[in-house]
């Protein structure tokens, strides 16, 4: 059997200090075996890309890495990948920035990866080429002539039609992803979305109810939701809720009850909305006045996009209003902070929250409702709120599921959390556990990876 070769717009080095990077690291730490192959950008930047890739090993595992210059980092990270790609495949198309000249860095970026990559390949590697940084590399790479089992993963959702062909270079790209054997997405819909979207964007013949044909080539797709390392993080949990941090987060609340929200700084996680549902608690049902406090993690990234600039502006503003609307002299309602944390400590704050919101405007999967779900209580949980645009929501059912846009229902879903009788909360959890069980990270791999040996070409 060939080896494994992941590639990713970053690698997570060994050598790296802080938190891990981002959803994606956590998900394929189980496949990253000792003979595995880890590729992509080294997250740095000068004067001009890497002529060859850096290489180097740790337990077994080889990483290589490029640097990318100043101009084509800009244009392919911060301008198409994150001005015009984030937004469109969140239905967020008013927020589209599209610029010629990004889209050419973008292509040009995907063709410098498969260049650095392809003088590392061995003729039986596995190549698995993960979101939507990435979507144009396995045509590259075919370009190129290499002619191994390629699968391509995109983390975050994908759009129909209407919405895909807002953006002018629509067509080439699914095209482009058209060239993998095996393109994978969290959620149904998603997939359907892409094969509607393929449908409109090519000629190409049906392959039963999961791939078409095109050009001679088959391309299959499949639906492997992402999951974490259940057993792993609840017994995280368990040891983070004696730390010293976690009681100091006790013994400030003084006995009232925390809801918690951990994202990444970023529009589509509805912060602004979150907040505002928040504040239409204490409006809706005064009770919970003084009983309740939210504890917002919201760790900066992108800070050289400007809109990420401006929410950040607008939610220091509404906290600001929040909290001098309610707050007492012994009692703040909403604590915000956007530094990052370490996860483990992360962990330690989902076990004693008695509320995990989670209520993204549209998200790919989210692991924070399932490390949320790993990390309660079995005998005495907290109650998940549940965007219904989360792709976790697809599977746990038994959340309370919610739509982001009406701070209402948000509100109004928190009270019915603060108030659930213990032998429902217990009900709920022990539903979601099972689910989250089934659904590992481990799992996750597995499933694609061996579709992906197993596809027909």
């Amino acid at each position: 059997m060939g080896r494994l070769v992941v590639v990713s717009n970053r690698v997570s080095l060994p050598t790296d200090k802080g938190a891990k990077a981002g959803g994606l690291a956590v998900a394929l730490e189980d496949a990253m075996i000792p003979g595995s192959l880890w590729f992509g950008w080294s997250g740095r930047r000068g004067g001009a890309n890497s002529d060859r890739a850096s290489v180097s090993e740790h337990q077994g595992i080889t990483y290589a890495t490029v640097d990318l210059g100043e101009t084509d980092y800009r244009r392919f990270y911060v301008g198409f990948s994150n001005g015009a790609l984030w937004p469109l495949l969140h239905y967020r198309t008013g927020l589209i920035d599209y610029r010629r000249d990004d889209y050419e860095g973008y292509l040009a970026v995907n063709d410098l990866f498969a260049a650095r990559l392809a003088p590392l390949l061995q003729p039986d590697d596995v190549i698995w080429i993960h979101d939507y940084q990435l979507l144009t590399m396995a045509e590259a790479l075919r370009r190129l002539g290499v002619r191994n089992r390629i699968g391509l993963f995109l983390h975050i959702p994908f759009v129909p039609p209407a919405v895909l062909h807002v953006l002018p270079d629509a067509e080439h790209l699914v095209r482009a992803m058209a060239a993998a054997d095996l393109v994978g997405f969290q959620t149904h819909g998603d997939r359907l979305n892409f094969l509607e979207s393929a449908a409109s964007c090519m000629e190409m013949q049906r392959v039963g109810e999961d791939g078409f044909v095109h050009n001679g080539h088959r391309t299959m797709t499949t639906v492997t939701p992402v999951g974490i390392d259940v057993e792993g993080f609840a017994r995280a949990a368990r040891r983070a809720a004696g730390m010293a941090e976690t009681r100091r987060l006790i013994s400030s609340l003084v006995g009232r009850a925390l809801a918690i929200g951990v994202d990444r700084l970023d529009y589509t996680k509805g912060l602004p909305l979150r907040f505002a549902a928040f504040g239409r608690l204490f409006l809706r049902h005064p009770e919970h006045l003084r009983r309740i406090s939210l504890l917002q993690i919201a760790a900066r990234s992108r800070e050289d996009v400007d809109r990420y600039q401006s929410l950040r502006r607008e939610l220091d503003r509404q906290a600001g209003e929040i909290n001098g609307a309610y707050s007492d002299f012994d009692w703040t309602p909403l604590r915000y902070m956007t530094r990052a944390v370490n996860r483990t400590t992360i962990a330690g704050f989902y076990r004693i929250a008695s509320i995990g919101l989670v209520t993204p405007l549209r998200d790919g999967m989210n692991l924070v409702a399932k490390e949320y779900i790993a990390a309660q209580d079995p005998a005495d949980p907290g109650v998940l709120v549940l965007s219904r645009f989360a792709g976790a929501a697809e599977d746990l059912t038994e959340a309370l599921i919610v739509n982001p846009y009406d701070a209402d229902s948000v509100a109004d879903a928190m009270h019915t959390a603060l108030l659930m009788p213990p032998e429902e909360r217990v009900a709920r959890h022990a539903a979601l556990l099972a689910k989250i069980r089934e659904r590992t990270a481990a799992s996750f791999c597995r499933a694609f990876l061996d579709q992906l040996r197993q596809v027909e070409r």
